[in-house]
């Protein structure tokens, strides 16, 4: 007991003193401290509970650089000077005790210029829109979405889809999607030099009629010709299911009607499924039943989750589609977006905040994030309003970028 209590007390004016030097530690003190620390092996009870606290303490200290300014920790690096910090993390452990099976590697497919900006009041001029495309290309984002061969009378935001088309078709080391709703908006994007295309099925029968004019079965059966054609031009198809888990009109969606179309889609020859939360009524609640009854019926190699953040859940319904071996997920730049038919849907969640989560847990996405937040603020200058990013807009408070 008098050992303790001797212990004790030279760990606790050693831990005084140390913080009363502003953290401008010496590596050897800190060296001193876990060595005293271990003397105190074989004592019981609190001297146990004490010895761990201070073995952190001093090992995060003991990090400190030379120039006491910046810390360098297992989760990234941060500068005191002018408090700007990085998410990239190296957490292989707790994502393996924690985290359960996080894939290394998430695909991101970048929907901002399609499904960002098809809700805007305002026409984005062409050359704002192919800016953009191009400063997202260059941020390393594999898969961009372009536009969508619709007609003008249903989104006149998107009507120049064939000068955009035209306008980045010959960039390279990049998908360019664009969404086409029926064999007529297929061939005019082949014609105009699209090399991949998406169809969108909802699985709410009131959504589907509000949002395509049909029915399910309708919109099936459409999108079946669209899918013969797209193998006979040798074309990639992807699939979009609209309301997994709500509906603004019939409430919550049941995971096997989502499971159905899945299936559907699948059949008639989508590479991918999107599965989209349009009105971002969704919670991990709502999420893990409606992707166990699709994955039930799909393989989740084949699957993408595209959630829109109107109640704050988005990034929390991608860690638990991570965890169920989810890989691909769709994302628009500021969190740009909505849908027009779904009132009082926001955006789709940020892709600077899916990136900076996903660094923070050490999954790549060979994503330059300097590089997509100047992406976010190029648009969001054109739009005048602020980014609907959190992580852009923290980070666009600091001074430097240099620890991205």
């Amino acid at each position: 007991m008098l050992a303790y209590k001797i212990i004790k007390k030279t760990l606790r004016w050693n831990y005084i003193l140390l913080a009363s030097r502003s953290f401008s530690v010496v590596t050897s003190e800190a060296d001193n401290i876990l060595s005293l620390i271990n003397m105190s092996n074989d004592i019981e009870g609190g001297a146990f509970q004490l010895r761990r606290q201070m073995r952190r303490d001093s090992l995060c200290n003991s990090l400190f650089n030379q120039d006491h300014r910046v810390v360098r920790t297992s989760i990234g690096s941060f500068s005191l000077s002018n408090c700007y910090y990085s998410s990239h993390g190296y957490l292989k452990d707790v994502k393996d005790k924690s985290l359960g099976s996080v894939p290394e590697v998430v695909k991101i497919v970048e929907v901002g210029p399609r499904d960002g900006l098809q809700n805007e009041k305002t026409i984005v001029p062409t050359e704002v829109k192919v800016e953009l495309i191009k400063l997202l290309v260059s941020s390393g984002l594999p898969v961009v979405e372009a536009t969508s061969f619709v007609s003008p009378k249903w989104v006149p935001q998107l009507a120049d889809a064939k000068d955009v088309i035209e306008a980045v078709k010959s960039l390279t080391g990049v998908r360019l999607p664009v969404l086409t709703p029926n064999l007529k908006g297929f061939e005019a994007a082949v014609a105009a030099g699209a090399k991949e295309v998406a169809i969108f099925a909802a699985a709410s029968e009131s959504f589907s009629r509000s949002n395509i004019n049909c029915s399910i079965e309708d919109s099936l059966a459409r999108y079946r010709d669209v899918a013969l054609a797209a193998k006979n031009h040798s074309i990639p198809i992807r699939g979009y299911i609209s309301c997994v888990v709500g509906c603004p009109v019939e409430g919550a969606v049941s995971p096997s009607k989502v499971a159905y179309v899945a299936k559907e889609l699948v059949d008639m020859g989508c590479f991918e499924i999107s599965l989209g939360d349009t009105i971002g009524v969704g919670t991990p609640g709502t999420v893990i039943p409606m992707l166990d009854a699709v994955t039930q019926v799909v393989p989740v190699e084949r699957l993408a989750v595209h959630f829109h953040d109107t109640y704050g859940q988005a990034l929390s319904n991608i860690i638990v589609s991570l965890q169920m071996g989810i890989s691909t997920v769709d994302s628009s730049v500021s969190g740009l977006g909505g849908c027009p038919y779904a009132k009082g849907a926001s955006g789709n969640v940020a892709t600077e905040d899916v990136v900076y989560m996903l660094n923070g847990l050490g999954v790549k996405t060979n994503v330059d994030m300097r590089k997509l937040l100047s992406a976010g603020d190029f648009i969001c200058k054109h739009l005048g309003r602020p980014s609907g990013s959190k992580a852009a807009i923290a980070l666009s408070r600091t001074s430097t970028a240099s620890k991205l």
